[in-house]
């Protein structure tokens, strides 16, 4: 049976990654035909994406592999890690089914406006793309937290903390175009939720496998990867369906207030 110190780790990490649910509940709380909210909401999660990846996700993994394969080596093996995920997630947008078909979303029927329900099938798929990043993105932070935590529980409570804060604005990032795209509250905190639990299946497998394979190279490059996997959706995805369906200046106001939101959430993790 595992000790005390184990199941407090994997109870740190699990906290931190179905604190995604708290932003997954914000779904619970709009209304399908508010555009204003749906513009300024895919603006906030562009800016939560972008911002965690290159001030974050990008020069972690840019250290950790400078500290193997040296500056020169690290800085291009990282620079081509970000854009193999940014062409990794263009293949899956492709490849990811369109839903053009009226009776695949019911709930379009009960919308006053048709023809901005039928438009708001492809946030479905955006959705989707959304969580597969921030899950992606989770499990390395899974591990990273319960690695922390087993180390020194004083570290770990804190950065426990943190990522559950900045994890509630990805659960947002998640959750609100699922629920524009099926009407559904439930889908929409599910698949957040869902994104959530890549936290601490990260520390599961971290502690079962991982820790005897996982090096600092697989690590970068990994990471590396999700932040391109990130800024993709968010340029090809997030901000211009935020324009799309609602005023320019709500959709940077929205970029803007995601940015302002993840560095104080950061910011904690010092």
């Amino acid at each position: 049976m595992p000790d005390a110190g184990i199941l407090t780790a994997f109870a740190l990490t699990l906290f931190a990654g179905l604190s995604t649910g708290i932003g997954s509940a914000m779904a619970f709380f709009a209304r399908r035909t508010s555009t204003k909210f749906l513009s300024v909401s895919l603006g906030f999660s562009a800016g939560v994406m972008v911002y965690v990846s290159f001030v974050e996700i990008r020069p972690t993994a840019e250290d950790c592999l400078a500290a193997e394969l040296g500056q020169v080596s690290g800085r291009w093996v990282t620079a081509g890690a970000f854009f193999l995920g940014i062409g990794l997630i263009a293949i899956i947008d492709k490849l990811t089914p369109s839903f053009d078909n009226p009776h695949e979303v019911r709930w379009i029927e009960q919308m006053d406006d048709t023809e901005l329900a039928l438009k708001y099938r492809k946030l479905y798929r955006m959705g989707l793309l959304a969580a597969i990043a921030i899950g992606i993105h989770n499990f390395p932070e899974g591990i990273a937290t319960f690695a922390s935590s087993l180390k020194d529980i004083r570290l770990g409570v804190p950065i426990a903390v943190a990522i559950a804060i900045h994890n509630i604005p990805e659960g947002i990032a998640v959750s609100v175009p699922i629920f524009y795209a099926t009407g559904s509250r439930k889908k929409a905190f599910g698949y957040s939720f869902l994104s959530g639990l890549a936290e601490p299946a990260g520390a599961l497998v971290g502690y079962l496998v991982m820790f005897w394979f996982l090096n600092d190279i697989a690590f970068g490059i990994l990471f590396a990867a999700v932040g391109g996997i990130m800024v993709f959706i968010s340029f090809d995805e997030l901000l211009p369906a935020a324009q799309e369906y609602g005023e320019h200046h709500l959709a940077v106001y929205g970029l803007v207030a995601g940015m302002i939101v993840m560095a104080f959430s950061l910011l904690l993790v010092i």
